[in-house]
Formats: structure tokens, sequence, C-alpha cells
């Protein structure tokens, strides 16, 4: 990863992100490259991290051994092929964190042969706590693909699929996962509201223990159902509480909810890939 030079095509929070993982991972400044044509976002990445920006996609990718393809999915077309001379087998790698495009639309938009690996990170990445579904295509060599992940891992874990159709998985498990995360912390804050808390005590309360359910549950070696049965005494109130979410259907809708997302996941991905 060290002497890799890294273009990133957009800089947007997720760029950001990924570049501010990567500088403190220990990679130099000089060999990372931006092109936006935001000059608010590049006077800002230049100013924060110290490195190059341009407003040419074919100036940095040029000059990249993995080029970041970090736009909205909606300009992903526009941008690839603009980028499609610089792409085609056995050349420079490319990295799609674009949600729900498909990486055959993107090599067939850059160039049949290319080596490209599709990532699906979340928000959490961020703050360096994220959650990455990765799948290469035919073409990517094995040292192509631990760039790739080097690059997702300085922002959180990584996780590689054998099938693509398996992104949409990832993705509505933690891709649209966080949401999930924070409508329960929502209405724990409202429910401590209605037993009488401040609303900022509620909020602190809920979050700091969201906090802690993830942090015990990353840490420890047993399951989280393990970890459930640890802290509901029977007869207790946790049992109590918990036979009124069972009894209301919650592990129902869990799987409803995200077969939902699974299949948006593939609709978008057919409405992004018609050009």
């Amino acid at each position: 990863m060290q002497d890799l030079t890294i273009g990133f095509i957009g800089g947007g929070n997720m760029a950001r992100s990924l570049i501010g993982g990567l500088i403190a991972d220990g990679v130099a400044a000089e060999n990372i490259m931006v092109a936006d044509p935001d000059e608010g976002h590049c006077r800002a990445l230049t100013a924060e991290f110290g490195i190059a920006t341009r407003h040419d996609n074919a100036a940095v990718a040029s000059t990249a051994d993995v080029v970041v393809l970090a736009v909205k999915p909606q300009l992903l077309h526009e941008v690839a092929t603009g980028l499609a001379e610089l792409a085609g087998p056995g050349n420079r790698l490319f990295l799609s964190v674009a949600a729900g495009v498909r990486a055959a639309d993107i090599e067939r938009w850059l160039g049949e042969g290319t080596p490209l690996v599709r990532a699906m990170p979340n928000t959490p990445a961020l703050v360096q706590s994220g959650a990455t579904g990765l799948f290469g295509n035919a073409n990517t060599t094995e040292q192509q693909r631990e760039a790739a992940e080097a690059i997702l891992r300085a922002v959180g874990l990584t996780l590689w699929v054998d099938e693509e159709a398996k992104l949409d998985a990832i993705t509505a498990i933690s891709g649209s996962g966080p949401a999930y995360f924070f409508a329960f912390m929502e209405a724990l804050e409202g429910a401590g509201e209605k037993l009488g808390l401040e609303r900022e005590q509620a909020r602190l309360l809920a979050v700091q223990t969201a906090f802690g359910a993830a942090k015990m549950a990353l840490e420890s070696p047993d399951e989280p159902g393990t970890l459930r049965e640890r802290v509901t005494s029977p007869g207790g109130t946790t049992e109590r509480a918990l036979e009124v979410l069972e009894a209301g259907g919650m592990r129902d809708l869990v799987n409803d909810a995200t077969a939902a997302a699974r299949e948006r996941a593939g609709e978008l991905a057919d409405l992004l890939g018609e050009n």
C-alpha cells in the first residue's frame, strides 16, 4: 500500500473518510490525489490532508495505480465512460464505492477486461467504524484485491463475497443497517421520555447503551444470542420486555424489512445499469 498511488474521482464524505483512514494508516499524502468539480471540496481536502486536487478526472486517474470511483451512483455512467481510455485489460484497478451499480455495468462502461472491485461500505465508515462488502471481477489480480481491501479496511472491517448478488444482502444488513439502529435508538429515547426521563437523559442512555452493547458483541467470543441470555434473568424486567418484542413479531419484521431492502437494491441496480 505504501508504494501505490491512489486517485479519487469525487471528493465527498466517503472519499474524505477513506483518505483520512489511509493517511492514518501511513499512506503518504503525495500518493493520494482527488478530482472533484467542487472548488470548496478541493480546498478543504488539501487543507486537511495536504493532498493534491484537480478538476480533471482523467488527469488524476492517469497517475493512479488504483482509481476510486467515489461519485454518486447516477453520475457513474458519465464518469466511467469518460475514463474508458485509461481502463482495459491488465491496466490499473478501478474500485467503485458507488452504491447499487453492478460490476458488469461498470466494466461495460469502462471497457471489457478492466480490473474492477465493487465495494459496499456504510456510513459509519465516516467515523472509521464501517463495514464493507467487497466483490472483485475475474480481471482482478490477488495483489489488486489486497490493495482494494487495504483501502476499505482503513475505515473499518471488510468482507469479501464470491457472488455479486450477495452485495444486495450486505446492502440490506450493513448498508441500510445503521438506519435500523438509529430508528431503534430513536424509539428507545421516546420511550424513555414517556417513562418520565428528560429528553437529553433518554437520548444519552439510549445511545450509550447501543454503543456498549455493540462493543460487547464485537469483543466477546460469544454470539449475540448468548449475550442476550446472560442479561435476561428469569422472571425479570428484561425477560418481560423481550416477551413484548417477540409477541409483536420483531424477528419477522426484521426479516421482512431486510428482504424488502435487498429487493429494492436489485431494482435500483437495474435502473442504474440501463445506460
